[in-house]
């Protein structure tokens, strides 16, 4: 596709905008499916930039971060897997992987390494609409904003070695940083709210997925044994997010 990388051609008739719209970044070499979801983005308000591989997004990804990308797995050069791994390793940038394989170990593989969402194709183009926009929702915790008049700033949870700042989406253990995304904060300040407080899966999918967006279980301790990995590589002896079986997951600060 020409000008890959650049913000996809406007629908014909839409309205110009102006360049702070959110900017979705959709990696797939099926040009038709980059064309599809460009135009009805695009049609929705969104800025899109394109790219047909992997190796050719990820430089783009981490020096000029859109708000959300969109990943195929299977692709030339550098298949979506390990577009992930690497983009993981400095950015907690929202993915959703957008796929033609949809075995579970693919959703659990691709879960597990940081995306925020798996969606498999043949798609319905609402539904990744409606994906992408709760995702951008949770996502804004990340950009403080400016408070309203009488509004209080989101406090800082402090519970034993854990301190989250939610207005910057900063998060650490004993003082040294932990990298979650959005959806992993999410579920971690559900649960840090309320220590010792058992959280079923179904009010931890309220807590991170809003609007009755769809995910299953798999999806939820998916996320959790992601976050426990996490919070392991700074400390071997983390155990503070307790799993009661058949029950749900709750937090300890003891």
């Amino acid at each position: 596709m020409e000008n890959q990388g650049e913000q996809a051609t406007a629908p014909q008739g839409a309205t110009p905008q102006a360049d702070d719209r959110t900017t979705i970044a959709l990696v797939d070499d099926d040009r038709n499916i980059l064309t599809t979801v460009s135009i009805a983005l695009q049609a929705e308000g969104f800025a899109t930039r394109v790219y047909s591989d992997g190796e050719a997004a990820l430089t783009a990804l981490l020096d000029n971060p859109p708000d959300l990308a969109i990943f195929d797995i299977k692709m030339p050069k550098m298949d979506g897997m390990e577009l992930l791994r690497r983009l993981r390793e400095n950015s907690a940038l929202p993915v959703i992987f957008l796929t033609s394989k949809d075995d579970e170990q693919d959703e659990e593989a691709g879960l597990q390494m940081g995306a925020d969402d798996y969606i498999a194709k043949p798609f319905s183009l609402r539904l990744l609409l409606a994906r992408i926009r709760a995702i951008l929702r949770r996502s804004d915790a990340r950009r403080p904003l400016p408070l309203e008049v009488g509004e209080k700033a989101a406090e800082i949870i402090e519970r034993g070695r854990l301190r989250m700042d939610p207005a910057r989406h900063h998060v650490t253990w004993d003082g040294k940083p932990v990298s979650l995304t959005v959806t992993e904060f999410l579920l971690l300040e559900a649960l840090a709210l309320h220590p010792g407080v058992i959280k079923s899966r179904n009010q931890l999918m309220d807590a991170a997925y809003p609007d009755d967006t769809y995910v299953d279980d798999r999806t939820v301790d998916s996320h959790i044994k992601r976050m426990r990995r996490k919070f392991r590589s700074v400390d071997n002896d983390f155990s503070s997010i307790e799993t009661l079986y058949g029950a749900g997951y709750s937090f300890s600060d003891g």
